[in-house]
């Protein structure tokens, strides 16, 4: 086989088909950048932190020392212990009040942070990363620590100004960095000399010490691990440790709810990429045929055909894959930072093996698709090639014209409605890929939508829009005289239409390490805003009401009996109802303040340190807040209750931008169906427009060619993505230790249905709007004369 011809061949196959060269070319740099997209989100939905923490080089465990204990030799030989792999610090660091300058009370104080001096974000372990600003550098600079992940993150602006109250002279401190540690190791960083200016007189002086072991996998690994550290350091000198497994499994159960609706969508891209560049890539060749018959004509043997077609297509896609390879890593990158940034986990990015796999798939896709087609069409007849370019197969699609034919609708649409049939494997393939784009829509209308209600739902903020706070940095509840001042302040508000005091501590369960939340309130609470997924709200002391993940980790159910044991009291109460409450990684308890009392709690566990007050219809939160504030005086905080959830508004984003990009996907398999409609169709394309239809006829009609495949798509994508949100949402509750109340999956109205249902047809249209206009403005003797 001679290369000189199927070279010429696809040479001039590239020029004359330019628009099909640039749908193929637009088709692969839209699908592999949705590909390298999809998969590297996939891939990073699995085990983030596992990959974060390794590529940062994250600590095993974190060893505070007493400075005053242990001397720097002492320190610097643990880092030659047996098991001991790599060792970072010791770092200086001190705990430090900061609140914003000229404020105070609970709105202007940040919580408690703790600070730690390095001189560099790198090291042997630990490789912090920054995420914005630099380093600090001199003294009063300051790196802030980012953990998005959690809602109560410190979110400040790079030059933010900071006063540190907890030292003499209050020094001034300034945001000049922001930066992330896979294992949280600090709150904030400073340069090494400026931790001594922020030591509170009288405190020790104590430095981080950061450790990686040759033995880490389980607690066992990591308690052996610190034994021995602390047995090679002076008596009492090692103050605190944690294990890096802690801060993992805080992670996880952060990042769970993250990863159904990324695969969900990850997946969709992926096989709605799949699709489209088999439809285009064969699409094109099919549209050829009488071409190909004319190479036969002069002599091209069926190889030469399948070479020519195959390169010819090629060298489109070549074009489109490294374009789109370029944008998916883009793509990818953005999006990964705002997953890391909700994963908590520093940084992500895309795989290698993602970034070669993909284009050498899409690749190969594109070979498959364009040989077997070219092996079809290179073993037909010069005569039978030019013919079946002309028409389909006998047979297809004249029942459906002559159905729609008697149809009372203008001509040009029933031929546009009846058009489909013509070529019904293309036309599934395109229902197929507009109906994931609409299921997609489908889904994130519903998951954006539950989403918001979790929020409202985990604030109270719509039953309880203010709440008051003791301002005071010694006590953070009520005392007797104080609990009379708030409640005659409550009382004086016109606005205020109910309010209920409430105490919340922690508590200790038979068979749950660690404690949990237990709140309790002093008189009705029924209108607090906590969502009841079964039973009921207490209604005597001695019931409570708990959350799912307390239920499933202790076995329990609703009706049961359950001691519990706040400080050295126990309490036992009778399980009532079942609520929605992430508090304590979603165990908690909530009672009435009266099974505190019949129990003889201490009155300093008992005493109510928030009230929640309702706003009578028509109250504006932050007026009421503010004049509330100001009768109460600084001794007290009067905050709104807002609805802001980091984690959550991460989550929407993700959703926002993965949508458009499916229905971006999606269009473009319209498009690419339309154009070869009309390259297959344009002599009678040319023939219509000679016996006199318009160019609105003739948009009319291309529009139609899709609009009924985008309005079946419609319709069966509505259940699809219902169905897809139903089983999506519970497991994202479930790896956050949530149940869902029965309203929260419920979201979908009635006329929203109508509208998603007509999500297919818009995406067809959209689709088909740039070659319906071409097909519009082509001149009839160009179309009676094309190929």
């Amino acid at each position: 086989m001679r290369a000189g011809p199927v070279a010429r061949a696809v040479r001039g196959g590239v020029a004359r088909r330019r628009v099909q060269t640039f749908v193929i070319g637009l088709v692969l740099l839209i699908s592999t950048a949705a590909s390298v997209l999809a998969l590297s989100l996939v891939v990073d939905s699995s085990a983030p932190f596992d990959k974060s923490f390794a590529a940062q080089h994250g600590a095993h465990l974190a060893v505070v020392v007493d400075q005053g204990r242990a001397t720097a030799a002492d320190v610097a030989a643990t880092r030659r212990l047996p098991g001991v792999t790599g060792a970072a610090g010791p770092f200086a660091e001190t705990p430090v009040a900061l609140q914003f300058p000229g404020q105070s009370g609970p709105g202007g104080t940040l919580p408690p942070m703790t600070l730690v001096g390095r001189s560099s974000p790198g090291g042997p372990v630990d490789q912090v990363t920054l995420q914005s600003g630099h380093w600090a550098q001199r003294p009063g600079q300051m790196v802030l620590a980012s953990n998005p992940a959690s809602d109560m993150q410190i979110g400040l602006p790079l030059g933010q100004k900071l006063v540190a109250t907890s030292v003499p002279g209050h020094p001034v401190l300034t945001v000049v960095g922001i930066a992330t540690s896979v294992t949280n190791s600090a709150s904030g960083w400073v340069t090494p000399s400026e931790v001594a200016r922020l030591r509170a007189p009288g405190a020790p002086a104590t430095a981080q010490m950061l450790y990686r072991f040759a033995s880490n996998a389980t607690a066992a690994d990591i308690r052996a691990d610190t034994a021995t550290v602390s047995k090679a350091l002076p008596a009492g000198s090692v103050l605190d440790t944690e294990s890096y497994l802690t801060v993992k499994s805080s992670e996880t159960s952060r990042i769970g709810p993250f990863v159904p609706f990324l695969v969900a969508f990850g997946v969709i891209g992926l096989v709605m990429s799949v699709l489209i560049v088999a439809n285009v890539v064969s699409g094109a060749v099919v549209a050829g045929y009488r071409r190909i018959g004319i190479l036969k004509s002069i002599g091209f043997t069926p190889g030469q055909v399948v070479a020519a077609y195959t390169g010819q297509v090629t060298v489109s896609a070549l074009a489109g894959v490294l374009g789109g390879l370029v944008l998916g890593d883009l793509l990818a990158l953005m999006l990964l930072r705002q997953a890391a940034n909700a994963y908590g986990v520093g940084t992500l990015g895309v795989p290698v093996w993602v970034d070669v796999a993909v284009p050498l798939a899409m690749l190969l896709l594109v070979g498959i698709a364009a040989v077997l087609p070219s092996v079809r069409a290179g073993r037909l007849s010069a005569v039978q090639a030019i013919a079946a370019d002309r028409a389909p197969r006998q047979g297809h699609g004249y029942a459906a014209h002559r159905l729609f034919g008697r149809l009372r609708l203008p001509r040009p649409v029933t031929i546009g409605l009846a058009a489909p049939f013509a070529r019904p494997a293309r036309t599934m393939i395109t229902l197929v890929a507009v109906l994931l784009g609409a299921a997609a829509v489908t889904f994130a209308v519903g998951l954006s939508t539950s989403l918001n209600r979790v929020v409202g739902g985990l604030s109270h903020s719509s039953a309880e829009p203010v709440q008051v706070f003791p301002n005071s940095q010694n006590s953070f509840a009520f005392d007797a005289a104080q609990q009379r001042t708030v409640q005659a302040a409550l009382a004086a508000e016109p606005g205020t239409l109910r309010y209920v005091a409430e105490t919340d501590n922690l508590m200790s369960v038979a068979g749950l390490t660690g404690q949990h939340p237990l709140t309790a309130f002093r008189g009705p609470a029924a209108w607090t805003g906590y969502p009841l997924i079964s039973g009921h709200w207490y209604t005597a002391p001695g019931q409570a009401v708990v959350s799912t993940g307390f239920l499933t980790l202790t076995g329990k159910k609703i009706g049961d009996d359950v001691t519990i044991v706040l400080g050295t009291t126990p309490l036992r109460v009778r399980i009532v109802g079942e609520d929605f409450d992430s508090q304590g990684r979603g165990v908690s308890v909530v009672t009435d303040w009266r099974t505190l009392a019949g129990a003889h709690v201490p009155a300093a566990l008992s005493e109510p340190d928030q009230y929640d007050v309702g706003l009578r219809p028509g109250v504006s939160a932050d007026g009421y807040a503010q004049a509330l504030g100001q009768r109460l005086g600084s001794g007290y905080g009067a905050q709104v209750n807002t609805r802001n959830s980091v984690v959550v508004n991460l989550m929407l984003g993700l959703i926002g931008t993965l949508t458009v990009l499916l229905a971006l996907v999606a269009g473009l398999g319209v498009l690419n169906t339309v154009v070869l409609n009309t390259r297959e169709r344009v002599h009678d394309l040319g023939v219509f427009k000679a016996v006199g239809m318009t160019p609105r006829q003739t948009i009319a009609m291309v529009i139609c060619w899709v609009a009924g495949v985008g309005l079946l798509a419609g319709v069966i994508a509505v259940p699809a993505g219902m169905a897809l949100h139903r089983y999506v949402l519970p497991v994202m509750a479930s790896s956050a230790n949530l149940g869902l109340p029965a309203s929260y999956l419920a979201v979908y109205r009635g006329w929203e249905l109508v509208v998603l249902a007509l999500a297919g047809v818009a995406i067809a249209v959209l689709g088909a709007l740039l070659p319906a206009g071409w097909a519009a403005r082509m001149r009839t003797a160009s179309a009676l004369h094309a190929e």
